[in-house]
């Protein structure tokens, strides 16, 4: 271990404070020497990091991609409240309400509008045979209701010409579909693209189409005043819970929800509910303790081959606490460039994956979270070195 020597300070007259002051200065430097002497072992160690890291950030990326992914139509209306036939579970599980609630809430106090959107499953028909379900989406959005978003070829407006769709770029092989003007069937109604989103993805893996009101009523066998949810948006100042009660009084058949609470039970539903959202929050977890145990064993390896020299410290006249702050400080130097690493490496990952269903997120809080998790880890893998560097014998330096 080069520089080791320069460690000396530390002794018993080690109380003075310029003595104190040198080995503040020089745990940092001998804790890079160790680190980079045997470039080997350092290579080893930060490869584990770098594991973990992707480990984490994909597992984590996959989880907030989810959240958003099971709670983007919520996310993208407006309105306070939304009224749902009972016992809806997600947003993506529709069905279809009583009908003629739009009017029974336009009277209720501190009401300024209501929207129908209507969503459902259907067939689509490709056009060279074969056919998949997908979640058709309609909505008036001319008046306040649900608009397409991230629209990258064509427009929202087209969507009013007869037969126009809107469909996401991400499912073309799924829908056989290249692009504009290519035809296809909905539960057997001739449909059109006419405009291309980007991103737009179902927790279920369901292509979402777009269209209007209407034209999603008809395909979906629904009355024109049927639809699946109602969205309504409150008057400046009216009290939400209040309004909220009255119109739950009004509609004895359906669920009238808040912006949140509807969210948070579509997102919880999927997560802890079914086996999707178990498997993902367990392998989260078992990421963090594969990512602990690997650089808990690389870190302990390299610790373990410079024993002579952190005995040779100790017979010197080191204690134990400046030998704990050496492999404290290489714990956090391989912790950054490891993290530093593994982070470029997750956002090429993340970037391939833009163009296919799976939605990946990486944020900045998520990227410093994880910051703190890679130290934290290191930090927790470096205890078993400690253990086994404070227990050496500092005379058996002489026995060799």
């Amino acid at each position: 271990m080069q520089g080791s020597s320069e460690a000396i300070p530390g002794g018993a007259g080690a109380a003075a404070p310029k003595q104190a002051a040198l080995r503040l200065r020089m745990a940092p430097k001998l804790a890079y020497r160790n680190l980079f002497h045997d470039r080997l072992s350092l290579v080893v160690t930060l490869i584990g990091i770098v594991f973990a890291v992707i480990l984490l950030s994909f597992q984590s990326g996959i989880y907030l991609g989810i959240e958003r992914t099971i709670a983007a139509v919520i996310d993208k209306t407006k309105g306070e409240l939304w009224v749902a036939p009972i016992g809806t579970k997600s947003i993506d599980l529709p069905s279809l309400l009583p009908g003629r609630e739009r009017y029974s809430v336009l009277s209720v106090p501190g009401v300024e509008s209501v929207e129908t959107l209507s969503m459902g499953f259907a067939r689509w028909r490709k056009r060279n045979g074969g056919a998949t379900t997908v979640l058709l989406v309609g909505s008036d959005w001319n008046t306040g209701g649900l608009r397409p978003w991230n629209v990258v070829d064509g427009s929202v407006e087209e969507l009013a010409a007869p037969k126009a769709v809107a469909i996401d770029r991400t499912y073309y092989g799924d829908l056989d579909v290249e692009g504009l003007g290519d035809s296809a069937e909905i539960n057997g109604m001739t449909v059109n693209v006419a405009a291309v989103t980007h991103g737009i993805r179902s927790f279920t893996t369901l292509p979402y189409v777009f269209t209007t009101l209407g034209r999603a009523q008809t395909m979906l066998g629904a009355k024109k005043w049927q639809g699946s949810y109602a969205l309504i948006s409150l008057k400046p100042g009216a009290d939400e819970e209040k309004v909220q009660k009255e119109i739950q009084a009004r509609l004895p058949d359906a669920e009238v929800l808040n912006r949140e609470t509807f969210r948070s039970r579509s997102i919880n539903y999927w997560l802890f509910n079914t086996a999707a959202g178990s498997g993902l929050i367990a392998g989260t977890l078992l990421a963090l303790i594969v990512g602990i145990v690997i650089v808990a064993q690389t870190l302990y390896a390299s610790t373990k081959d410079h024993l002579n020299e952190f005995a040779t410290l100790r017979a010197l006249g080191a204690s134990s606490g400046y030998i704990i702050q050496v492999i404290l400080l290489q714990a956090l130097f391989s912790a950054v460039v490891g993290y530093a690493l593994g982070m470029a490496l997750t956002l090429g990952i993340f970037k391939l994956a833009e163009d296919t269903t799976l939605n990946v997120v990486m944020t900045p809080g998520l990227a410093l979270l994880l910051f703190a998790v890679t130290i934290g880890m290191c930090m927790l893998a470096a205890i078993s070195a400690i253990f086994k560097v404070i227990r050496i014998d500092p005379a058996g330096v002489f026995s060799r």
